[in-house]
This record gives C-alpha cells, sequence and structure tokens, in this order.
C-alpha cells in the first residue's frame, strides 16, 4: 500500500508556554489550532509512525494546546497526546498491528501521528476503539492511583470530580476492592448514578452541609487518601479534616481559584503529605513490569464491561475547529476525534 505524503492535521499556533492557568475550558480553539494538510512525518530511529483511528481528546490536551501544561506547545505540530491505530511504519513488529499509545513526536489529533516504539500498547481485538483510544490517560492515571490507595491500607478514600470519567473508573475500582469511595461533585444530579456506581457517600461541594458531611464520612470510613483534580478550597478544607498521616494527592487544577492552606502545622505534626501527581514521571519510576501488567487489567476491565466509557461524541476532523468545543461543553462523557473523516 502506498503510504500518502499529505494529511490533514489540527496544528498548533503558538510555541511555548502562556504562563496562565485559566482551566480546561474552552469555547474556541481558532486561537490555538487550526485544521491543516500537512506532510506526513517520517519516523526516525526507534520511533513507529501509526495511522489513527480515533483520537481522545482530555483536558490535559486542553491545558496544553492554551499553554498551561508542564510541557512546551511547538508550532506547526499536530496537537494531541493519546489515540489508538494501525502502526504503518518503524523498526517495530507491530507494523499492521492496532495499538494505543503516546504521541511524543507528532499528536494524535491528525490522520498520522508519530511516537517512540516503546509507548505502543497492543490491543486486544475484542477491545473498543472507543475504549483503546482512552485507555492511557485516564485508565492507567486510574490504575496507579488507585495502587496509592491499596496501599494505604484505609476502608475508604476520596476523590473529587468524581463525576468525570476518570472519576468513575476510580469509584469502580474502589467498588471491585472493598474500599469505600467518598465523591465529591459539584452537581447534585450526578450523585445517584455516582451511588448506583459504588460510590459509598457522594458530598456536593456547594451544599450548605457539604463539609459537616465530609466530616461524618472521614469519621465513618478513616480515608488517608485524597485524590484531587480540582484544586479548590473545599478540596483543602476536606484535607485538614483528614486523620494523622493523610496524603492529598492532586493531578489537575480545574478551579482557578488558590485555596488558602491555614492549617500547615498538620504537615509537621500529624505526618500529612500534599504532593503532585504526574502519570509520565510514575510511568519512569514504576518498576518496568507493573506497566504491561496494567494494561493488561485496563483492557479486560473494559472487556468485561468492569469499566465503561462514556462517550459525550465523536468529530470529524474536518468540523472538530466549530463541532469540539460544542462536545466538551457537555456535561458528562468523553470526547474523540476522527480523523478519517
Amino acid at each position: 500500500m502506498t503510504q500518502a505524503k499529505m494529511m490533514n492535521a489540527l496544528v498548533q499556533l503558538q510555541n511555548g508556554f502562556a504562563g496562565t492557568q485559566t482551566g480546561p475550558d474552552i469555547t474556541d480553539l481558532v486561537p490555538f489550532v487550526a485544521h491543516q494538510s500537512i506532510a506526513v512525518p517520517t519516523p526516525a530511529a526507534g520511533q513507529a509512525l501509526i495511522k489513527v483511528h480515533l483520537a481522545a481528546v482530555n483536558p490535559s490536551d486542553i491545558h496544553f494546546i492554551k499553554g498551561e501544561y508542564g510541557q512546551p506547545r511547538v508550532s506547526g505540530v499536530p496537537a494531541g497526546f493519546e489515540a489508538v491505530g494501525e502502526v504503518v511504519a518503524g523498526d517495530t513488529p507491530l507494523v499492521g498491528q492496532r495499538v494505543s499509545f503516546f504521541a511524543t513526536a507528532s499528536g494524535t489529533w491528525a490522520e498520522y501521528a508519530l511516537t517512540d516504539i516503546s509507548n505502543l500498547v497492543p490491543c486486544r481485538p475484542d477491545l473498543a476503539d472507543v475504549d483503546a483510544a482512552g485507555q492511557l490517560v485516564n485508565p492507567l492515571t486510574a490504575i496507579a492511583m488507585f495502587d496509592i490507595v491499596k496501599e494505604s491500607g484505609a476502608d475508604g478514600f476520596i476523590l473529587n470530580a468524581a463525576g468525570s470519567q476518570l472519576g468513575k473508573l476510580l469509584i469502580a475500582l474502589g467498588r471491585d476492592h472493598g474500599i469505600k469511595p467518598i465523591a465529591i461533585v459539584r452537581r447534585a444530579d450526578q450523585a445517584a448514578a455516582l451511588k448506583a456506581l459504588g460510590a459509598a457517600e457522594v458530598i456536593v461541594s456547594s451544599a450548605p452541609d457539604a463539609q459537616a458531611q465530609a466530616e461524618a464520612a472521614i469519621t465513618a470510613f478513616k480515608p488517608r487518601i485524597l485524590l484531587d483534580a480540582v484544586g479548590d478550597q473545599f478540596t483543602a478544607d476536606v484535607f485538614f479534616a483528614m486523620p494523622n498521616n493523610a496524603r492529598w494527592v492532586n493531578y489537575g487544577k480545574l478551579s482557578t481559584d488558590a485555596p488558602a492552606l491555614t492549617k500547615l502545622g498538620q504537615l509537621i505534626f500529624q505526618g500529612k503529605q500534599i504532593e503532585g501527581f504526574w502519570l509520565t514521571r510514575w510511568m519512569k519510576q514504576m518498576d518496568p513490569a507493573r506497566i504491561p501488567q496494567a494494561f493488561m487489567e485496563i483492557q479486560e476491565r473494559f472487556v468485561s464491561k468492569a469499566w465503561t466509557t462514556d462517550v459525550a461524541g465523536i468529530v470529524p476532523i474536518s468540523k472538530a475547529m466549530t463541532m469540539l468545543p460544542e462536545i466538551l461543553a457537555q456535561p458528562d462523557g468523553k470526547a474523540f476525534i476522527d480523523p478519517r473523516q
């Protein structure tokens, strides 16, 4: 089969960092990316070229194109971190196979993407594309952070942004391992579904008695791990109500407010910790045997329906500039880009 020379892509328009922190919401892609026809990249030594079937859109992608992520933008290069597709070139026995992958050299919001061979994850044939396209950022993060929960030995754990795709994955893990998830959400209409999924308690952070509810759940389940994607004042207040040796693990900043840390003495006298989690760093630090083991677990959970992917919409790349913000504005579900349309 003759390899295409040009491809459709959503190309970054900016370089470097923006120095802002406006959150993962976006109403207009125009300042950050453009739909262009560009040359298909050529794999160098140690790289693979993948024909993209479906690309995920995560909050980290939006932070990245806005210049608010932990790595700099590169103008002229397609955006997008993760996807599923077929390996079409590169020095790897996986040529011709369907793989999930992180893009490291040329992003996934394009017909073709380029990544290091070490980032290729072979997919089971019974794994759906919507699950395969998003099995890295959220599911692997869920597995990694739930390892922290299990190591704590507590009867429960706390997570906020619990109605997100990642939140639902964590709740299901807690349910299946007998560790009670205490879920924090902003919208009361999410509570019933999360309870049905397995949350032991659902706390609506905007409710007048939210802090009292949180403290009652902390007394009941004595959680030592707080998994935080929000970084707001309510999160800080919940953390300071947790027992000795609690760990506040932050992995996102949905809130643009800066919390007041009014009880920092607890870090000294109660052994509490505040730390950050970044999946890229976790993968580099982890025993290499844990990574393939985690992906086997992830794919089995999706195929067995222990996990499901809530799809907000699949956007053709030709219409992404107008349609993607509309899909991302939906309160629940995950957005995808189909570069073949």
